[in-house]
């Protein structure tokens, strides 16, 4: 059987016993497991000089293979056009795009020399997956060297219209190194659409559905197939880590504060693209609006830090900040807080059963590639009293959950509508949405979207070595 060789930018640190790690390290880890195989990437160190060289350890049938980057290239590929550049792009925020060609040039660097580093470790029969945006030009770097094998690559953030990707600009360079893949995946068809409209009406490419349900596509020479696989979690696991922690000391610390009070609770990353200052004052809206919501409900704000030394991240934290002691200094009493905004991480089983104590999930980003909050939310209810989703219709978890309440994260009183509708949602319709979305989750949990993704790779033609390395070969 061939092994599966995963690259991601970071490799999750999973041990066996350990704490649960997300959907995707999980799903991503038992296919490793079951075949055989080798997770390579970026261990997370940043050396200041000297020559990083790869650390290999085995963990059963999974070796996992993990290099430092050096200084500068961090600040280049990482910091720079990765997360200055390209997240802000992919995720509708062009105003915010910062380009510097050098730093380009260090993404594009950074990425051929990761490849040089994976290829000695490869077998000729062997299927590589590499994952998301920090690695768009990684395939075209392997068939330089003279790969063969077949390589996808999964997008898990939005893949962007044409109009906005062109703010970006190297953004054909971009499109045509993912051609350089056999299978690309996106979490959406929306997004499998923006893919297509750049290839036909800005490449010249063109694109044609299979009997498969695969799009083929031909562009810069290129063959390829492309698919929408939405990602999944383990809705029955995440119950049972609800479950497990319904009697711990943060549910029942959390209650006691309450004192019998709802709870609105929201889980993000500190980062501009979830929509957290629209969603404050969408909740204090719902305060001004509704007087006898006063008292009666707090709005739980989990945002852990990341990305802390770029600035816009900096400028999020201190808008919400701001906000979040406004509406308190506005509206809370002695013996209330409306907004509980906690700056720190928490284990996901923690998260779980503070979902399963809470009234009402509220997920509203202004943009994103699926979410998986919105449907770990779901997964911990308790099905004999569930609690109600409110979601953005620009998360593309909101595809699929159709018993959320969906909301445009931009209209502030449509928002604090739907939470007002959901505080006060009868106990029959929430059954119903509840049973609606479980039986979503569990038909497309996150084995379905890695097996689905791995079959379609599975079939796609393998390419030739690219004519350089032929001639290398050759010569």
């Amino acid at each position: 059987m061939s092994r599966l060789i995963i690259v991601s930018n970071r490799v999750a640190p999973i041990s066996e016993g350990g704490p649960a790690a997300g959907g995707l390290a999980v799903g991503v880890y038992d296919a490793l497991k079951e075949t055989g195989g080798m997770w390579f990437g970026w261990s997370g160190d940043v050396l200041a000089s000297g020559q990083p060289q790869i650390v290999l350890e085995e963990r059963g049938a999974v070796t996992f293979a993990t290099i430092g980057l050096l200084r500068r290239d961090y600040d280049q590929y990482y910091r720079g056009f990765s997360n200055a550049t390209l997240w802000p792009a992919f995720h509708y925020r062009a105003d915010l795009v910062q380009y510097d060609r050098h730093e380009y040039e260090g993404y594009s660097r950074v990425n051929a020399w990761l490849a040089q580093q994976l290829v000695p470790l490869l077998r000729e029969d062997d299927v590589i997956w590499v994952h998301d945006y920090h690695l768009i030009p990684f395939a075209q770097a392997l068939r330089a060297a003279g790969v063969k094998n077949r390589i996808g690559f999964f997008l898990h953030i939005p893949f962007p219209a044409s109009q906005v990707l062109l703010a970006v600009p190297p953004h054909r360079e971009l499109v045509q190194a993912l051609c350089a893949f056999d299978l690309l995946g996106f979490q959406t068809r929306p997004d499998l659409r923006a893919f297509c409209d750049y290839i036909v009406n800005e490449a010249g490419g063109t694109t044609a559905l299979q009997p498969d349900g695969l799009t083929r596509i031909e562009a810069f020479g290129q063959t390829l197939c492309a698919g929408d696989y939405p990602i999944g979690v383990y809705p029955d696991e995440i119950a049972e880590l609800a479950r497990a922690g319904e009697r711990g000391k943060p549910v029942r610390t959390l209650k006691s504060t309450l004192h019998g009070r709802k709870v609105i609770m929201s889980v993000d990353r500190l980062d501009y693209s979830k929509g957290l200052v629209e969603r404050f004052r969408a909740f204090e809206r719902l305060l001004d609006h509704t007087p006898a919501q006063r008292n009666k409900v707090s709005f739980v704000q989990i945002a852990p830090p990341t990305r802390a030394d770029l600035h816009a991240y900096q400028d999020i934290r201190l808008r919400l900040e701001a906000e979040s002691g406004r509406i308190n200094g506005r509206y809370a009493e002695l013996d209330w807080t409306p907004i509980w905004y906690i700056h720190r991480q928490y284990e996901r089983a923690v998260l779980a059963a503070l979902f399963r104590a809470s009234n009402v999930g509220y997920v509203t980003p202004l943009r994103d590639g699926m979410n998986l909050v919105a449907k770990e939310y779901v997964s911990a209810q308790d099905p004999e009293d569930p609690g109600v989703l409110v979601l953005s219709r620009f998360a593309g978890a909101a595809q699929e959950l159709s018993g959320a309440l969906i909301v445009n994260p931009l209209d502030i009183d449509g928002m604090a509508d739907a939470l007002g509708t959901a505080l006060s949602m009868p106990l029959a319709e929430r059954l119903a949405r509840y049973q609606d979305m479980m039986a979503q989750l569990r038909e497309n949990n996150v084995s379905v979207w890695r097996d689905r993704f791995m079959r379609d790779l599975g079939r796609v033609g393998v390419r030739q070595a690219s004519l350089p390395a032929l001639e290398r070969a050759q010569g």
